[in-house]
């Protein structure tokens, strides 16, 4: 999805409401086409506001459980929907992270996860908005499949999408904000990567447009879903407001599995001794 309104043009809330407007269409779509999980962008009712370093956006933050979460429980239940929300989420005053919310189909909160890394270079000043994830790699076992997320920074690193894997995970879904360069080269190797590596599902999902007044540059899209061999099999455009809409043989994860042991044959008593904590 394009920001449909942006700072300059709004308070932070009425900023925040058009948003989840423009988004309400797509969501209810979805429940009618009966799609049984669907997965926001990441932060997905504000702008990509990290390019700037304006405490006015720590207002946008909020609880989860919350109003937001609440909200979208709603749509859940109604059409019977597991959602993943992500939001900016408020622990308490000063304490900040960028979360997601996981709904299952009869809009019961199972839990949230928290991005674990945060970056803080070139634009993505993310440190001076949000602490680290301090809740782990949790797998969520929702009405029809067992799911896991990854928020877009978080794919750079395939130790927490193994971690994932070995939880349980049939899908991980990777909420993102990421525009045109050398990332986008990264956004079509890392998950298949990660897909084949584990022997799981991933639906990756990334915002579309250019939001002013930070001019990071061009959100390229470019949404899909990858198989446990890593092979790309539905991809929205670079540049539309679009719901992407695909099935998922659930069945092809132990098929995978059954040839390649990713976990049988693991070795982690040969690898030494990889931190110092």
């Amino acid at each position: 999805m394009s920001l449909p309104k942006t700072e300059g043009e709004g308070t932070i809330e009425e900023i925040k409401e058009a948003m989840v407007q423009k988004h309400i269409p797509y969501i209810e779509k979805a429940g009618e086409q009966g799609v049984q999980i669907l997965c926001l962008q990441e932060i997905f009712n504000t702008p990509y506001f990290c390019p700037g370093q304006d405490r006015a956006w720590y207002e946008s933050a909020e609880t989860v459980p919350g109003p937001t979460t609440e909200r979208m429980a709603a749509y859940a239940k109604k059409y019977n929907m597991v959602m993943i929300v992500p939001v900016y989420e408020k622990e308490q005053a000063g304490v900040l992270y960028n979360t997601a919310a996981v709904i299952d189909a009869d809009g019961t909160y199972l839990g949230k996860y928290r991005k674990n890394h945060i970056p803080h270079t070139s634009g993505f000043w993310e440190k001076f908005f949000f602490k680290p994830g301090n809740l782990g790699y949790p797998v969520f076992q929702t009405r029809y499949a067992k799911v896991g997320v990854y928020i877009c920074y978080d794919r750079h690193f395939p130790d927490g999408a193994r971690v994932l894997g070995l939880n349980g995970a049939e899908i991980v879904y990777n909420p993102s904000a990421t525009v045109a360069g050398l990332s986008q080269y990264l956004w079509k190797l890392e998950q298949p990567a990660h897909a084949a590596a584990n022997g799981y599902f991933m639906g990756c999902i990334n915002r579309v447009g250019q939001e002013k007044p930070w001019n990071l540059g061009k959100f390229y899209g470019s949404s899909y879903f990858v198989d446990p061999r890593g092979q790309i099999f539905a991809i929205a455009s670079e540049d539309k407001d679009e719901l992407l809409v695909s099935e998922f043989n659930l069945d092809m994860i132990e098929e995978v599995r059954s040839v390649w042991q990713f976990y049988r044959d693991r070795r982690p008593e040969t690898y030494g001794k990889l931190v110092e904590l």
